[in-house]
């Protein structure tokens, strides 16, 4: 294997090994608070929904986006007082987007209270929970 082809092969993996980790999973969150972590957030898409579409404001951009749910990931962490888990849009212009929901617990009830436009077309974009 000459440089070149280790070079680009390294590359690759190095892709695929953060991919790989952004989609983060605890598996120390299971059973029905997992359960309950996706209802809820489903419950709060569903709430959002007007004839097929959530919109959700992105603040980066300044724009109102127009989005289709594709699927809501399995994956779920805790960052602070959050849990945090993600689905997949469709935006009016064909795009994917990554939405973030942070769904908090509330005496016995978990509660989504936000939803945060993760990435667009795969461009990431970061933000903090920890320091709450």
């Amino acid at each position: 294997m000459n440089k070149q082809t280790l070079g680009i092969f390294l590359v690759i993996l190095a892709s695929m090994i953060c991919n790989s980790v952004w989609a983060a999973n605890d598996p120390s969150i299971k059973g029905d608070l997992r359960s309950n972590i996706r209802l809820s957030m489903q419950q709060y898409i569903d709430t959002q929904n007007i004839n097929g579409n959530m919109f959700l404001f992105d603040s980066a951009d300044g724009k109102l986006l127009k989005l289709k749910l594709k699927e809501l990931h399995s994956g779920i962490v805790k960052k602070g007082q959050f849990y945090v888990s993600c689905a997949d849009f469709v935006d009016h212009k064909g795009r994917n987007v990554d939405v973030d929901f942070l769904v908090r617990p509330n005496d016995d009830t978990l509660i989504t209270t936000q939803a945060i436009v993760h990435s667009i077309a795969g461009n990431k974009r970061k933000y903090h929970l920890e320091n709450l």
